[in-house]
């Protein structure tokens, strides 16, 4: 069976500037890399796990692409780079993957890097015990996983899966120390990897400190340099509060942070101290995940009523101050396959919410103007981790609980620990669940909408279970079928209900001119390898 190569050695993309920089020389107008220095990094929301393997966080990618490598590297313009594989082959129906490792790399506690280092954390993740439901779905259907010798990994599928190489990229499948693996029964507070940095430390509810790691010369073929990190560390800070981010940016005392708030968004981009960088998220936009299995989102009827009760457009321009855009669909623009022509078949109709939801029952109203049937009052509850929303979120989920009444829901909001919301949705207890996720690739579907990932499996809350035929024979199908099955799906998600999207996240950046050398990770994320401050 014939195979796509992809050949050794560094793909590298560099501009003239770059690769004079790079050379050691003076370059008018800017500045050679300088090493040294810590850089403080202030966050808005925080994770309850550090280890990527076992959570889906944000922070938790964030933070960990600057301790774990991965097999392949993905570039801001899509193209995949050689990384700890330096080169691999895939058989003409994706269902055989061939890598080539490296033989230099060591972890940070002295283990070397080799083919069963990489199998044992691939099979850890795929182990049920391990509760890896994100990162397993991105591994997809495996059927094995061998080491034919020392530096080479075959991963072999039960059906064809198109997608692998892009989940690879990601921390979430990024390589961890199998030593460290074996000897820890708890992993959610540490990270052992090969990576330009060191994991410190990690206290949910504070933050993360890191350090650089010397003999680091295994970087990703998208860098703009080889070797160790410019920085000595990184200090990333969970400030919650946004008016303490932002005074702390302003002050001096972190130099970049996340989540600028919307209001003060103007005033930061016209600081000449300061640069304002915006990243459009790829893959589910924030959406509010319906029910479906239980309760009173059980009725396609209410929960299409409740759709068409909320204006997008208003809430996000409430919250966001017009920064961020609303969403159209249940994929954002930037991603593979995202269907246009899906904005235009569904929006605000309060009309029609109350003709719905005429129809399904709810004909009366209580005193207060909420719907009742048969003595019960039409009322739903949105459970939301407190540590994984910003103040924006908080008041878009406020104008939507007073736009959902002018129908007559009783929207109830439930802020919660992150802990006792994944026991909620666990049990099956809950009617709203609200979160995004980040990644280009439109089988980011799958892990959201397919019966495998129905909690506690995973994160399929709208508890969806008739996809799964289409999710899986888009993963393995030829771009034009991949392409006519994910319109599909993105239609019929919409359709029914069974969610509803709300904005576009943008990873939105403030931070010191002194900061240089960031670039952005396909799930827009930034990278911290070749930053470094001037001073």
């Amino acid at each position: 069976m014939k195979k796509r190569v992809v050949t050794a050695g560094r793909i590298v993309s560099l501009s003239l500037i770059s690769a004079v920089i790079l050379a050691g020389v003076a370059f008018p107008g800017y500045a050679e890399p300088q090493k040294g220095g810590v850089l403080h990094v202030a966050l808005g929301s925080d994770t309850p796990i550090i280890d990527p393997s076992i959570t889906a966080y944000s922070v938790t990618a964030l933070v960990t692409r600057n301790v774990v490598d991965s097999l392949v590297g993905q570039a801001e313009d899509n193209r995949f780079t050689p990384w700890l594989a330096q080169r691999w082959e895939v058989n003409d129906n994706n269902t055989e993957y061939t890598f080539h490792l490296r033989q230099d790399v060591t972890f940070s506690d002295g283990t070397k890097l080799d083919a069963e280092a990489v199998k044992y954390n691939f099979d850890r993740i795929l182990d049920p015990k391990t509760t890896s439901s994100y990162s397993k779905s991105l591994l997809g259907p495996v059927a094995s996983i061998t080491a034919p010798d020392p530096y080479t990994v075959v991963i072999r599928y039960k059906s064809p899966f198109a997608p692998l190489l892009q989940g690879l990229s990601l921390p979430y499948l990024g390589i961890q120390s199998p030593t460290y693996l074996k000897k820890s029964a708890n992993t959610s507070n540490t990270v052992v990897g090969s990576g330009p940095f060191i994991l410190d430390s990690f206290v949910k509810g504070s933050g993360s400190r890191l350090s650089k790691r010397a003999d680091y010369h295994w970087g990703p073929g998208y860098a703009s340099h080889q070797g160790p990190a410019w920085l000595d560390g990184i200090e990333f800070k969970y400030l919650p509060e946004s008016a303490v981010r932002l005074g702390a940016l302003n002050s001096g005392q972190v130099q970049v942070i996340d989540a600028i708030p919307p209001v003060n968004y103007a005033q930061v981009k016209n600081n000449p101290k300061l640069d304002v960088i915006t990243r459009e998220n790829p893959g589910v936009p924030r959406v509010l995940y319906l029910n479906s299995d239980t309760g009173i989102f059980s009725d396609v009827k209410v929960r299409q009523a409740f759709q068409s009760a909320i204006d997008r457009t208003s809430v996000v321009k409430a919250a966001f101050f017009g920064i961020l855009k609303p969403a159209d669909n249940i994929l954002g623009p930037a991603t593979l396959d995202y269907d246009p022509s899906i904005a235009g078949k569904w929006g605000f109709d309060l009309q029609k919410a109350n003709r719905l939801l005429d129809e399904a029952g709810w004909t009366q109203k209580d005193g207060e103007g909420y719907r009742l049937k048969e003595g019960k009052r039409l009322s739903v509850q949105f459970s939301y981790a407190s540590s994984d929303v910003e103040a924006a979120d908080v008041t878009l989920f406020q104008a939507i609980q007073y736009q959902v009444k002018q129908a007559g829901f009783e929207l109830k909001l439930d802020p919660l620990d992150s802990g006792i919301l994944s026991s909620r949705t666990a049990a099956n207890h809950y009617d709203i669940i609200s979160n995004y996720f980040v990644r280009p690739e439109p089988d980011i579907l799958r892990t959201v909408f397919h019966s495998n990932y129905i909690p506690p499996k995973g994160n399929n809350f709208s508890r969806v279970k008739a996809l799964d035929s289409q999710l899986e024979t888009a993963v393995g199908a030829s771009d034009a079928e991949r392409k006519r099955l994910y319109y599909a799906i993105q239609l019929q998600i919409i359709d029914q209900a069974w969610a509803v999207p709300i904005y576009i996240p943008a990873y939105q950046l403030g931070k010191s001119k002194q900061v240089q050398g960031i670039s952005w990770a396909t799930n827009a994320k930034p990278n911290f390898y070749d930053v470094w401050i001037q001073r």
